[in-house]
């Protein structure tokens, strides 16, 4: 079962996740890896001769405590994801440093493949709170999955915004084991979105929310994300740490919204623009510059995080109505160069609201048609 090796060397004390990768690598596999013993952890880079010893200690007491940890997962009704599951996210498979597990309560979905991170200060104004719980509305009502970090100020607001719409959706990434909540005011936000998505760790049962879990914590955040918008944080904040793993270690856009000068709390997104994220306004100011996205998780995934991001594609002439499903060529037929709303669209289709928001945001990024405001759209000529 692969689960269990990988959980085994989740277990282990004094290998992370580079170094189990590394490992992995050497042994030829999961299951190999946990059975490594000292001459093989010798050439791991890394390990070596010094730790060899107490790691290979180490990978055995962790094999005794995986059917410890599987029945807690099993009570406390939490599912433990391994890369080599299905509905492991893809984009954070193909990160320097992926989680080895992840602990869920909820559940993941494919339309999860499409999700943006909204980070920022714990200590936010209210401005921030506002624009947080706004984007995040805009972001899962336009089908996009809303992923943030469960903490107080930003990211609460973040999640709360995303479950605004009927089939918003939100992902809370957190820094401790998911039987350990904190912050401890968050307990039933958590529950809603665990029904609304994923409550999200890499860390073991009864792991307390330890400072240096927060950076582990914000790479997943960014990992799992096409991309980043940071509302408001303070130079040292840990949402310049995300966002900067985001554009360094991940390749992917960094968005920033721009706050009042004379508010410590706007110099992070301020840096972050002057360094060349985009300045973040408007939802289209995301769409556009995230490209084309996939609209299943089957297809042919358009984004390599190894490259530079696609530009946006370019209008394909209609009435040709090239790669567009059925629902999407419906929508086309009634749109013409006049601007149209949301309200219209949905008596002249009869398709449920959110899915002609979601199928105009895919229409959009497209190049087919043009996001005349929030909610209204006319065909490209």
């Amino acid at each position: 079962m692969p689960l269990r090796d990988w959980l085994q060397l989740s277990l282990t004390e004094g290998i992370g996740p580079i170094l189990t990768r590394r490992l992995i690598d050497a042994a030829g596999g999961a299951q190999a890896a946990g059975a490594a013993d000292v001459t093989l952890l010798n050439n791991v880079e890394g390990i070596g001769v010094a730790k060899s010893r107490k790691i290979a200690s180490a990978l055995r007491a962790a094999g005794a405590e995986v059917d410890r940890e599987l029945d807690r997962a099993a009570a406390q009704k939490v599912t433990i994801l391994c890369p080599d599951d299905e509905t492991f996210p893809p984009l954070l498979r193909s990160i320097p440093d992926p989680p080895t597990v992840l602990y869920m309560r909820g559940s993941i979905e494919p339309r999860d493949l499409n999700a943006v991170a909204i980070v920022g200060s714990r200590r936010c104004s209210m401005y921030g709170r506002e624009q947080a719980e706004r984007f995040g509305a805009l972001l899962a009502g336009a089908g996009f999955t809303v992923v943030s970090g469960g903490a107080r100020g930003v990211d609460s607001s973040a999640h709360r915004g995303a479950m605004a719409p009927e089939q918003g959706r939100t992902i809370a990434v957190i820094g401790s084991g998911l039987d350990v909540i904190y912050p401890p005011e968050n307990a039933s936000l958590f529950a809603q979105i665990a029904e609304r998505g994923a409550v999200l760790s890499e860390f073991a049962f009864g792991t307390p929310p330890n400072k240096e879990n927060f950076p582990r914590r914000n790479r997943v955040v960014s990992g799992i994300s096409r991309g980043v918008l940071v509302v408001e944080a303070d130079e040292r904040s840990g949402a310049l740490i995300t966002a900067r793993q985001a554009a360094d270690d991940h390749n992917r856009p960094v968005f920033a919204m721009p706050g009042r000068v004379d508010n410590p709390l706007s110099t992070g997104p301020h840096q972050l623009i002057r360094d060349g994220a985009v300045l973040t306004a408007r939802l289209e100011d995301i769409l556009d510059a995230l490209g084309p996205v996939p609209q299943h998780a089957t297809e042919p995934m358009l984004f390599d995080p190894n490259v530079e991001p696609a530009p946006p594609m370019r209008p394909v002439p209609l009435p040709a109505f090239e790669n567009v499903s059925e629902r999407q060529k419906t929508l086309l037929e009634r749109l013409g160069p006049d601007p149209m709303n949301v309200d219209t669209l949905v008596e002249l289709t009869d398709l449920p609201p959110h899915v002609v928001l979601q199928e105009m945001t895919f229409l959009t990024l497209k190049g087919h048609i043009r996001r005349i405001d929030g909610q209204s759209w006319s065909r490209r000529a």
